[in-house]
């Protein structure tokens, strides 16, 4: 069973940069995948997007595409998700996930999953 811790959240004005983190456990090499998901209340998970074992970056969501990017720390096991230019409607509770393959295959394709992180953005 393995375990991932999202930080990073907090509030910040619209305009505004949050960078979460995501620390999956349980592992000794870097050989998987990690998603970045948004979840609304009221409104279906969204997925934003994912990063593979060796780095390939798929953006699922054209709501975040050229204002969000992921990226790993290798070795470390830490896995960033960027956010710039933030906007009322990305608020929300950001979930990172362990994809099932070490490639970023479907969105539907991660078994484990962080409690979240809440991300507010307000003026």
């Amino acid at each position: 069973q393995y375990h991932l811790v999202e930080t990073g959240g907090g509030l910040v004005q619209p305009g505004g940069s949050l960078r979460l983190s995501c620390e999956p456990s349980g592992f000794t090499s870097d050989d998987y995948s990690i998603g970045w998901f948004r979840q609304v209340p009221g409104k279906d998970r969204e997925s934003l997007t994912c990063i593979s074992s060796l780095g390939r970056v798929r953006i699922w969501a054209d709501s975040v595409r050229g204002r969000f990017t992921t990226s790993r720390e290798y070795g470390k096991n830490t896995v960033h998700l960027q956010m710039n230019s933030l906007k009322l409607e990305d608020s929300g509770r950001y979930y990172c996930a362990l994809g099932d393959y070490s490639d970023c295959v479907r969105k539907d394709d991660f078994g484990s999953w962080g409690q979240g992180t809440q991300v507010t953005i307000s003026s």
